[in-house]
């Protein structure tokens, strides 16, 4: 198969959650199955200089660009060919790819997407001249969601297949703002791109693609709900026969305790003794007391509402009554959450770190050092958090949502002794249930040591590789290719 594979970011080019995970992996394992797969991504300054040396292979004359808009072409990795959209006045920016430096969105942010996907579309119907139709293109999240409405007036189009990462990024915006951007007033209708009298990028790619995906099998369900369909819940629902879960998967040569660059100590299933140096070396790094007694939890991530870190201070007090309980978080966000955790490191020095921003080998370093990863989110579609946390021997204590509930098997005393438990699940995003799986975590640790390594160790012999998922993909694509979904606009008197 040929695929294009439309993304707004990927690792190692540049990063804001879990999308660019998928998108710098997902494509490779496609293309190592024998595929010919291409990823395209906007030419933002970090794409640009990180992927170089770049081509100039084609330009195109796009509505939303004054100036042609030049493809750049690259590589990402040995089989990946990676085209990048280059508009300078819309994607020549620094820093995060959607936010200005105070971290409220671009105003211009559906001016540079519309014109992402027009360049997406013209790429797939071969328009730049490049000698190469895709069979299907794969599009992810709000910022790719126009392709699949621009493609499904074409004739010999490509398939298409959408893949919500987070329901709750809809790219919503008003009609004046749909009025300038040329689209075919077709688009306005219930059944396109309308959204209670705004319009959504992200309903363009649920309701006119091939077929929908989304990053787990619970996911899937929960967003068909009032509870987390944020007000989309009934197209999904109408869709829901081309809509299926797939797992995310982590990258097992980026991501192995037995040969991270980044961490002090390696280790492995068989030398999990060994794993305690990481966390010597990161308390002597982060200022905590050595002591590889001490029970140590760890956090990374977006601090937002949805990840539950709130819950974690909630029920920093009762940990802090514990004797050799230590926590060390990585994040940065909401200014309010960021306070409260200097706050709370300051108070509490020798037990609390918390560092403010994001750094990829402290959070290798992180992972490997920890014996327990706490992931209290209120709903997570997939999470990766907790899969490194498996592969690196660190229990994760989880809320039952998503993608937690489809990694994480709880320890029961059944599953503890059929050896299938690799963490401690709880079934409300409610502190008091959140400490509850603290509470067994750290009775547990009180018990003989090897009954810690036997769970810990469990969780390492789990394999979330992206080889299961890209084959599960290859089959979603083919039933795409062979059964394309009609026109939503078909039948209704639109032209």
């Amino acid at each position: 198969m040929k695929i294009l594979f439309a993304a707004s970011e990927a690792q190692p080019l540049i990063k804001t959650g879990g999308l660019a995970d998928v998108a710098g992996s997902l494509p490779q394992a496609i293309a190592g199955l024998g595929h010919d797969v291409r990823l395209v991504l906007p030419a933002y300054p970090a794409a640009v200089e990180k992927s170089s040396p770049l081509v100039e292979v084609a330009k195109l004359a796009l509505p939303g660009s004054a100036d042609p808009v030049r493809i750049l072409e690259g590589h990402l990795g040995p089989q990946l060919p990676l085209y990048l959209i280059d508009a300078p006045h819309l994607f020549d920016r620094r820093g995060n790819p959607y936010t200005t430096s105070a971290g409220t969105d671009w105003p211009d942010n559906a001016q540079r997407f519309s014109l992402f996907c027009r360049a997406i579309a013209a790429l797939s119907m071969n328009r730049a001249g490049l000698g190469w139709n895709p069979d299907l293109v794969h599009c992810n999240d709000w910022q790719t969601g126009l392709v699949p409405a621009f493609l499904a007036t074409e004739e010999n189009r490509p398939a298409t297949l959408f893949t919500i990462h987070n329901l709750a990024y809809q790219g919503v915006f008003d009609r004046a703002t749909f009025d300038s951007l040329n689209l075919d007033p077709a688009l306005w209708s219930p059944q396109g791109l309308e959204f209670h009298r705004n319009f959504s990028f992200i309903k363009g790619g649920l309701a006119f693609s091939d077929w929908i995906t989304t990053v787990s099998p619970t996911y899937a369900r929960e967003i068909c709900t009032p509870a987390l369909g944020y007000g989309l819940e009934g197209l999904l629902q109408h869709r829901v026969t081309r809509l299926q879960g797939v797992l995310n998967g982590i990258d097992y040569l980026l991501w192995d305790p037995a040969t991270d660059p980044s961490i002090v100590q390696h280790f492995d299933q068989t030398t999990f003794e060994r794993k305690v140096s990481n966390k010597l070396a990161l308390q002597q790094e982060l200022g905590l007391p050595q002591n590889e007694d001490a029970q140590m939890f760890g956090h990374i991530g977006r601090l937002v509402e949805q990840k539950g870190v709130d819950l974690i201070l909630n029920v920093l007090p009762g940990m802090l009554q514990r004797p050799d309980l230590q926590l060390v978080l990585l994040g940065s966000g909401d200014s309010g959450l960021e306070r409260s955790l200097l706050q709370t490191a300051g108070a509490h020095p020798s037990r609390v770190a918390a560092v403010i921003g994001y750094d990829e080998q402290l959070a290798h370093r992180i992972e490997a050092a920890c014996d327990c990863f706490l992931m209290p989110s209120r709903f997570e579609p997939c999470g990766l958090n907790q899969l490194y946390s498996l592969r690196y021997g660190t229990v994760p204590i989880v809320h039952r949502t998503g993608g937690l509930a489809d990694t994480v098997v709880d320890a029961t005393p059944k599953s503890l002794l059929n050896a299938s438990a690799t963490g401690f699940v709880f079934d409300y995003p409610h502190e008091s249930a959140l400490w509850r799986a603290v509470e067994r975590a750290i009775d547990f640790w009180s018990r003989p040591k090897s009954w810690w390594s036997k769970l810990a160790i469990s969780g390492m012999s789990q394999d979330f590789s992206w080889d299961s998922s890209a084959q599960n993909y290859l089959v979603i694509y083919q039933k795409a290719i062979d059964d394309p979904a009609q026109n939503p606009l078909t039948g209704l008197g639109i032209p």
